[in-house]
């Protein structure tokens, strides 16, 4: 839209909004009055609604995030050690049908735009009264699958990463999917890109596929392949995740599979016990079972860390806040 206005003038109204976190667009004093009106008149910058904050014991919070539309999505506020790291959905729901996830228990209800993504940040930010510039990590690990809402993530790490944005770096924001092969070699390719994390979870075809039903699409060694073609910059590493689950994908076999699988990768290995809960029937293994399991791994020269998840005490498994909110108001409304 035309204001007659000089060029220079959006990157000022960018500055203002993403990187002084302005919300009240009759404030961005370095524009003339009449110019803030129209703008005032025309946008609004609005922040998702905090609908639900839990704290927990261990200091992180789990945010359940209203969007205009009514939609919920999760993020959570982890911090630690002098840095916080904020975990960030990227759908509304989800897809990809992970049987361990409680996200793909409430399917996918819609992509999220750029600025809902963003948004999360800035209300969280707000919320905790953040001060930038800090040391702040964003990993999109939340609800959905980012790489299938290509498009508008990127467009917010582009912000993220931004100069006159948050100026996070790009080595500090981790993208995670669960293999999504065509996009993560249309990642590769984008000249800002985050770090990227590939959700294995299992160390055969049939294991996966049991549990990751996407690996029929595309399988592990169309997947390996891909993450061996990756370009990674100096002293970049892949992370592997791979969520341990009782009796499931944690013995000893499971272990030497996974070494097999990442052998010449530049890659290390989060191990993440399950957060188990109502509604799945995975539950978590013996803590003695994650050390072997590392240790394996570790004799096969695979860096492998184990990574506790946080904010057990309130429910703090990617989706399971909503799902939770979801059953109680369903019990209260049995008709609705």
């Amino acid at each position: 839209m035309e204001y007659g206005e000089p060029r220079y003038r959006g990157q000022q109204i960018f500055h203002a909004l993403y990187a002084r976190r302005q919300q009240d667009l009759e404030n961005l004093t370095n524009l003339s009055k009449s110019f803030r009106q129209q703008l005032a008149s025309r946008f609004a910058v609005i922040y998702p609604r905090i609908r639900e904050r839990l704290q927990s014991r261990d200091g992180s919070s789990r945010y359940l995030l209203e969007l205009t539309d009514g939609q919920t999505v999760e993020a959570v506020h982890m911090p630690d050690q002098g840095r916080i790291t904020l975990c960030i959905s990227s759908q509304a729901g989800c897809a990809v049908d992970c049987r361990f996830c409680f996200t793909a228990l409430m399917g996918l209800q819609r992509n999220l735009s750029a600025g809902e993504i963003l948004g999360q940040v800035y209300a969280i930010a707000q919320d905790q009264r953040m001060d930038f510039p800090m040391r702040l990590n964003i990993v999109l690990m939340g609800m959905g699958e980012p790489l299938l809402n290509f498009a508008p993530v990127m467009k917010a790490i582009r912000v993220l990463t931004d100069p006159d944005g948050m100026r996070i770096p790009w080595r500090r924001i981790t993208l995670s999917t669960s293999g999504i092969i065509p996009r993560i070699h249309d990642l590769a390719r984008e000249p800002v890109r985050p770090k990227l994390a590939i959700s294995l979870n299992a160390s055969t075809d049939e294991q996966r596929t049991v549990l990751m039903p996407i690996n029929r699409k595309y399988p592990l060694a169309e997947l390996i392949a891909a993450c061996r073609a990756y370009p990674l910059r100096p002293r970049e590493l892949l992370t592997f995740e791979y969520v341990m689950l009782d009796g499931v994908n944690d013995s000893e076999i499971d272990a030497l599979r996974v070494a097999k699988l990442l052998r010449g990768l530049r890659a290390k290995v989060n191990l993440i016990p399950y957060n188990s809960g109502s509604g799945l029937l995975f539950r978590t293994p013996p803590f003695q079972r994650v050390l072997e399991f590392q240790k394996i791994l570790a004799r096969q020269h695979i860096p492998a860390f184990i990574r506790i998840s946080r904010g057990q005490d309130i429910g703090a498994a990617c989706g399971q806040l909503r799902v939770e909110r979801a059953a109680i108001s369903a019990a209260h409304n049995p008709s609705g």
